[in-house]
């Protein structure tokens, strides 16, 4: 497998932007607006959306990616996710009123895009790559992802704060080799972020001993304002490992 970033910030502006990987050429974990910086010929290739849930920051590029290039395919893109996630597209998103239902077109026998469910410890296996949800605990249901090659796996945790049953499955993985998860606040704003479902750097300092497994860890979504900070608050207080910052257009290969 072969993970290229195209967003992991938890804000956008200038070299920024939300989150979106692209797993080989055909599949994105996420659509955030990292998506707009593929060519035409790139977006068009995908088949498969995996979304973590449903905030905009992680499906905003999903309606302009199904705009932009659904007549330049000749099959829908499946969008993987969980029950609720999908329901809340389809009332809020793919509704005609905030967008237009290409579940619907151009015909509802050949449409642009269908939804496919997800559930927790479930893998889907699309040519001998295994993509399995992972438990995570945020404001709306959502999920985590662990991408399997055989080889060796990468854990990406979504939007999630405190979830033991994250590190649980995590332990069982026997091929873990990168974990990526986010820490979106400052220990300064701990309170914003257990209200809003997130990592800060003392939680997940707390967290990361959990994990029985010698991986290399990359800290994602950060606040662009409080990116510098955020980040030296984790090197001061996790000892367990040493995170590195998850940068747009890194690249991960196993």
């Amino acid at each position: 497998m072969k993970l290229r970033i195209l967003g992991c910030s938890g804000g956008i502006g200038a070299g920024l932007r939300t989150t979106s990987m692209l797993l080989d050429h055909d599949i994105l974990i996420d659509a955030g607006t990292g998506v707009g910086d593929l060519t035409l010929e790139e977006m068009a290739r995908i088949d498969h959306v995996f979304l973590t849930h449903s905030h905009l920051d992680h499906v905003a590029s999903l309606p302009f990616l199904l705009d932009t290039v659904g007549s330049m395919r000749k099959q829908a893109v499946t969008v993987y996710a969980l029950q609720e996630t999908i329901e809340i597209l389809r009332e809020h998103l793919f509704n005609w009123m905030l967008w237009p239902d290409f579940t619907q077109i151009p015909h509802a026998e050949t449409p642009c895009l269908r939804f496919q469910p997800v559930a927790i410890g479930e893998a889907v296996i699309l040519n001998d790559r295994r993509i399995t949800p992972l438990p995570a605990r945020h404001t709306v249901p959502a999920a985590g992802y662990l991408l399997d090659s055989g080889k060796a796996s990468l854990a990406f945790s979504g939007d999630t704060s405190d979830c033991p049953e994250f590190w649980q499955a995590l332990n069982r993985v026997g091929n873990l080799r990168y974990l990526i998860i986010e820490t979106s606040f400052a220990d300064e704003e701990s309170g914003i972020a257990q209200a809003s479902g997130h990592y800060h750097p003392t939680l997940l300092a707390e967290q990361l001993p959990v994990l029985r497994k010698q991986v290399e860890i990359y800290i994602t979504h950060l606040g662009p304002a409080d990116q510098p900070r955020i980040m030296s608050e984790i090197l001061a207080s996790v000892h367990v490992a040493t995170p590195r910052l998850l940068t747009h257009g890194h690249v991960f290969e196993f």
